[in-house]
């Protein structure tokens, strides 16, 4: 199997398990910063992981690209702080887990711990990556082909657009997903808690927002509401569709 298939095959089982395993299997990720030329580079997180380690993507756009929506120093403490720090604990408590391993070390309690690190972190640092393509300068609709879907599955864009708006303002601390769910091959749209509570084995997440308060709160304060309304100024449905058609093929 060539790795563009093994990525795609990753992508499929789904968001808690893509976080641990997916980019394991990606190519060595530009660590110079360019911004990504092309889209398609970054469709499966391939610039998620290098040279045996997770890595912080660079994003696909400038710091201010976004304003008014998401102001720059937001956006730049966001990336390289707490993103970062997703990365940083997930490479630290894999290492964890081996030093265990080789020692034999197999205490339940530190199992339990370490498991417990690598699902929040991994999952922090791959929900982060899908974030920075979520959004666009200006936002862009949705293409004709993943709109049919979404109408199929939520009657309507304008349905779709109200529930997701409605789940990410009643998230506290958490993620609102839109997700593939692939054995009844449909969309559908979860309240995230944390980064790996409350969600459903095996979909995969298209376009997620940030509402943890560090993601808005520079800029937003506590008015959740706001960042929602604004970030649908700006989500990008393209990326969605992209990682759509690409889980599907």
């Amino acid at each position: 199997m060539d790795r563009k298939n093994a990525r795609r095959n990753i992508l499929k089982s789904g968001l808690a398990a893509a976080s641990v395993m997916a980019v394991n299997h990606l190519s060595v990720a530009d660590q110079h910063g360019q911004h990504e030329n092309n889209s398609n580079e970054d469709i499966l997180l391939e610039k998620a992981f290098a040279e045996d380690r997770y890595v912080l993507p660079p994003l696909p756009y400038d710091y201010d690209a976004l304003e008014p929506h998401y102001q720059g120093q937001a956006l730049e403490i966001h990336h390289k702080r707490h993103h970062q720090a997703y990365v940083t604990g997930l490479n630290a408590v894999l290492e964890k887990m081996d030093n265990a391993r080789r020692d034999g070390n197999y205490d339940p309690s530190h199992v339990r711990a370490y498991s417990s690190d690598l699902a929040f972190n991994g999952s922090g640092h791959e929900l982060h990556s899908i974030f920075w393509h979520s959004m666009t300068a200006g936002g862009v609709e949705m293409p004709d082909s993943f709109a049919r879907q979404v109408r199929r599955d939520f009657g309507s864009v304008e349905r779709f657009k109200a529930h997701f708006s409605q789940a990410n303002k009643a998230i506290v601390g958490g993620w609102g997903v839109l997700a593939y769910e692939p054995i009844g091959q449909r969309l559908i749209i979860l309240q995230v808690m944390e980064h790996q509570d409350n969600t459903f084995t095996g979909a995969v997440p298209l376009l997620v927002c940030d509402m943890w308060e560090h993601a808005f709160y520079l800029q937003y304060k506590n008015d959740r509401s706001q960042w929602v309304d604004n970030f649908m100024e700006i989500a990008n449905w393209q990326y969605a569709a992209k990682r759509y058609d690409a889980i599907r093929r």
